[in-house]
C-alpha cells in the first residue's frame, strides 16, 4: 500500500504567507485608527441633541466600531499601494508587506472587504449619510491622498488632510442625522493642525522621503519656507481652536485650557524657525498631545 506524505514544509510556507492576525491588525494602523476613533466619537459627544433623531447607545457603538473599521481599511489600501516606498523608508520598512508578511495581493482583498463591511455596518446601524460620508472618506485617502496626492504634489498633506478631518463629522451624522457647525469647527481644527504635524515629521525625516521620491516641502522647498510654514500654519491652528469656546458649546475650562496649551504650541514652532537643535521632533510630539488634550477638555468641559 502506497505511503502518503505531507509535504509539511510547502504548507507552513503557504501559511506564513498569510500573515499572522496581529499582522493584519498593524495593517491597519492601530494608533490612527484610535485617533480617529477618539475624534469621531468627540464629534458624537458634543452634537447638540435633535429631538426627531434618538440613536440608541449600542447603536452608537457599533457605529463608533465601523468607523474604526472605516480607518483602518484605509490604513490596509494605503499601505498596500505604498508596499514600494516603504521599503525605502526606515519609518516604515517594517510594516508586514515590506516584511513580507503579508502578500499584497492579500493586504488589497482585506482593505476592500473590511471598506465595504464598514460602510454596510455604518449604513444598516446608524443612517445612510453617515455610511456615504465613511465611504468618501476612505476613497479620499486611498484614492485622492494615496494614489495621487502623495506621490504628484508638495500640497498633499494638505488636502488630503482632509480625510483625517472627517471623522468629527461622521460623528455628529451619527449622533443628529445631519451636518452642523459643531463639527465642522472640529474638521477645521484637524485640518489646520496637520501641516505643522507632518511637515514637522518631514523636516525629521526628509533623507527617507527623499529616498522615497515623495515631494514633501523640506524636499522642494527646502527647509527654510517649510519652517515660514509650520508657523504660519500654527498661527492659524490656535486661534482657530478657539472657535469652540466663541461658538458657545464649550465654557471657560476649554477657554483656559485651550490658550495654555495654545500658547506652548506656538513656543515650540517659533523653536522651529529660530532651527533650535530637536524642535522639530519636539512640535511634533507635542502636536499629538494638543490636538488630544483640545478634543478631550471640549468633552470634559461638556460634562461638567
Amino acid at each position: 500500500m502506497p505511503v502518503v506524505t505531507l509535504n509539511t514544509s510547502r504548507i507552513d510556507e503557504n501559511l506564513n504567507k498569510l500573515g499572522s492576525p496581529l499582522d493584519y491588525f498593524r495593517l491597519m494602523k492601530p494608533r490612527v485608527m484610535s485617533l480617529v476613533v477618539f475624534t469621531a466619537f468627540v464629534g458624537y459627544y458634543t452634537a447638540i441633541p435633535v429631538e426627531s433623531y434618538d440613536l440608541h447607545p449600542l447603536l452608537a457603538l457599533i457605529g463608533i466600531f465601523a468607523i474604526a473599521l472605516g480607518a483602518g481599511a484605509s490604513g490596509v489600501l494605503n499601505q498596500w499601494y505604498d508596499s514600494d516606498i516603504d521599503q525605502l523608508m526606515s519609518r516604515t520598512k517594517d510594516r508586514p508587506i515590506p516584511q513580507g508578511k503579508i502578500q499584497p495581493a492579500d493586504a488589497l482583498s482585506f482593505g476592500v472587504i473590511t471598506s465595504l463591511l464598514s460602510i454596510i455596518i455604518l449604513g444598516l446601524s446608524v443612517n445612510w449619510l453617515a455610511a456615504s460620508l465613511l465611504a468618501f472618506t476612505i476613497l479620499f485617502y486611498a484614492i485622492i491622498y494615496t494614489i495621487w496626492l502623495k506621490r504628484h504634489t508638495v500640497q498633499n498633506i494638505v488636502i488630503g488632510g482632509a480625510a483625517g478631518a472627517f471623522p468629527p463629522v461622521i460623528g455628529q451624522v451619527c449622533a443628529t442625522g445631519n451636518i452642523g457647525i459643531e463639527s465642522l469647527i472640529l474638521f477645521l481644527i484637524i485640518f489646520l493642525w496637520t501641516p505643522p504635524h507632518f511637515w514637522a515629521l518631514a523636516l525629521i525625516k526628509k533623507d527617507d522621503y527623499a529616498a522615497a521620491k515623495i515631494p514633501m516641502l523640506p524636499i522642494i522647498a527646502g527647509d527654510k519656507i517649510t519652517r515660514k510654514n509650520i508657523l504660519i500654519y500654527s498661527f492659524l491652528l490656535v486661534p482657530c481652536s478657539y472657535l469652540p469656546w466663541i461658538f458657545d458649546y464649550s465654557g471657560n475650562l476649554y477657554l483656559f485650557i485651550v490658550t495654555i496649551f495654545g500658547v506652548e504650541f506656538l513656543r515650540r514652532s517659533i523653536l522651529v524657525i529660530k532651527e533650535v537643535e530637536d524642535s522639530e521632533k519636539s512640535l511634533f510630539i507635542y502636536s499629538i498631545f494638543y490636538l488630544s488634550i483640545v478634543f478631550a477638555t471640549i468633552c470634559i468641559d461638556k460634562i461638567i
